[in-house]
């Protein structure tokens, strides 16, 4: 128990940056969550937070743990929320948001199938490229691509994802094929507008080290659909998703170019504000998505609804 209450008081105070804020929330004073947050990095032999008079702020080996903290937590309110459960039927309206080709591709087909197990149940599903403030904006939960920078939300990891620099077979004709991430400086490069979701730039593996390089050309766009076209028709280099692409390599429509510098996998996550009951039909969502995301067959065969 005291091992719970340790994580419990770590992870709180990790999302509100405070002691005094966690401790309100808990309903103790802000000395006792001191004293946990001690008791856990001794027992640990780590530093897990680094407190100051005006912030708190977490440190590297903070940041990897409370990771796997949330997904501890995460799962014993899911154990717990089913044997609670028993035979209730979810219900309620679910308010989802996805970026959108991803979205288009993996989730509005798989929607038709969760609401006919659970008919009880009403979705609004978003897609947008924006980064949404779920918290600020009332959704239940979102599906996102790539890095997890967002401490404050709770993260369910539901497959791996890989980007890849690819071309149409024109392009590469004309302008030549990049040997190094350092080329693209002199190609036309299609990149997500600066109000999209992808904040990073496009990772590499150089030297053993991920590199973010943030290319340049005529063309950018906030919808990686209207990248991806653009890509198919010769307009320049794109960093597109494997579940975006693959089919198109297989054909020979798009050629994957630096392959020797690509970086390791992210993920696609479900993510949600942290709560202390997280709704039925959301956890039945999250384990939805997790159940067909975890086929490998999912991902060889077509978009599920096609």
């Amino acid at each position: 128990m005291d091992r719970l209450k340790q994580i419990e008081s770590f992870v709180s105070v990790a999302a509100r940056g405070s002691l005094t804020a966690a401790a309100q929330v808990e309903g103790v004073a802000p000395a006792v969550v001191g004293r946990r947050i001690d008791a856990l990095e001794e027992r640990l032999g780590v530093r897990l937070l680094l407190r100051t008079t005006r912030r708190i702020t977490l440190t590297h080996e903070g940041s990897a743990f409370l990771e796997d903290c949330q997904r501890l937590l995460a799962d014993l309110a899911n154990a717990e929320a089913s044997v609670q459960a028993g035979g209730v039927k979810a219900s309620g309206h679910l308010r989802i948001t996805v970026p959108a080709g991803f979205g288009r591709r993996h989730v509005a087909p798989l929607v038709p199938g969760f609401l006919a197990r659970h008919p009880d149940v009403s979705v609004s599903l978003n897609l947008s490229d924006r980064v949404v403030d779920i918290v600020n904006e009332s959704f239940d939960c979102a599906i996102r691509v790539g890095d997890m920078p967002d401490s404050s939300l709770v993260s369910v990891r539901l497959a791996d994802n890989r980007r890849l620099c690819v071309a149409a077979p024109s392009y590469l004709k004309r302008a030549g094929v990049p040997q190094t991430p350092a080329e693209l400086a002199r190609h036309d490069c299609l990149t997500l507008s600066s109000e999209a979701s992808q904040t990073r730039g496009w990772a590499f593996l150089v030297d053993g080290q991920v590199i973010h390089l943030r290319p340049s050309g005529r063309l950018d766009c906030s919808d990686g659909q209207v990248l991806h076209a653009w890509c198919r028709r010769g307009l320049g280099l794109a960093w597109r998703s494997t579940w975006e692409v693959a089919d198109d390599i297989a054909t020979g429509t798009l050629v994957a170019v630096l392959e020797a510098f690509a970086a390791p996998p992210n993920g696609i996550y479900a993510v949600f504000p942290q709560r202390k009951h997280l709704a039925l039909r959301v956890r039945l969502w999250i384990d939805f998505l997790k159940h067909h995301y975890g086929d490998p067959g999912y991902w060889r065969g077509p978009p599920a609804g096609t």
